[in-house]
């Protein structure tokens, strides 16, 4: 018979993501980011290729991309509230981890399951640090699939690519709950 864990089932059933706008300081120090580090970087990697890697973006970092994506959304012609909406998700933010996929090279795992696992690295990261107390948000927006934001703003190799940007912070309010999916409707059960 299985050991059942009440209180980190009742956490999973009960999480909830903090809009990265609501995130205020203080955020997390070096010391207190580590454990949610290594808590992401325990996730299933499929043949321990550990392909994906973490980039923390502190204040002065999060204020520079700001402006290299108006710049970029600018040269790029985007429409302009596309490119504010984007831009002030950086300028807002005090502290980001940005979790790059780093597929390596493997004739036994593919890249698209690389690819997953940095998706669960995301969601292991964010899980982390609403368990340790702190408000979090997973985002990403269009600059994370520009190259030339991955590779000129934040040093990504041509093979790598953002798999998302963790927010983390201090809650400023408590987000209201929102309607969740139907099991039922997206649940198949196969007996034989």
């Amino acid at each position: 018979m299985p050991t059942p864990n009440p209180a980190a089932l009742d956490f999973l059933l009960t999480r909830r993501s903090r809009p990265a706008k609501t995130l205020t300081t203080p955020v997390p120090t070096r010391e207190q980011l580590e454990p949610i580090l290594t808590a992401a970087a325990r996730t299933p990697d499929h043949g321990k290729l550990e392909p994906w890697r973490f980039i923390v973006l502190e204040n002065a970092a999060l204020d520079r991309l700001a402006g290299e994506v108006a710049q970029l959304g600018e040269t790029l012609d985007y429409p302009a509230d596309k490119v504010e909406k984007n831009a002030r998700q950086f300028a807002d933010g005090h502290l980001a981890v940005v979790v790059v996929a780093s597929p390596v090279e493997s004739e036994k795992v593919p890249q698209i399951e690389q690819l997953y696992s940095a998706g669960a690295v995301c969601l292991s990261l964010l899980n982390a640090a609403l368990a340790s107390g702190w408000g979090a948000n997973w985002l990403s927006g269009w600059a994370s699939h520009e190259r030339a934001f991955c590779e000129d703003a934040l040093g990504l190799a041509p093979h790598e690519q953002i798999a998302g940007l963790i927010y983390i912070g201090t809650e400023s309010c408590a987000p209201p709950e929102r309607p969740r999916p139907d099991l039922d409707a997206i649940t198949e059960w196969v007996s034989a």
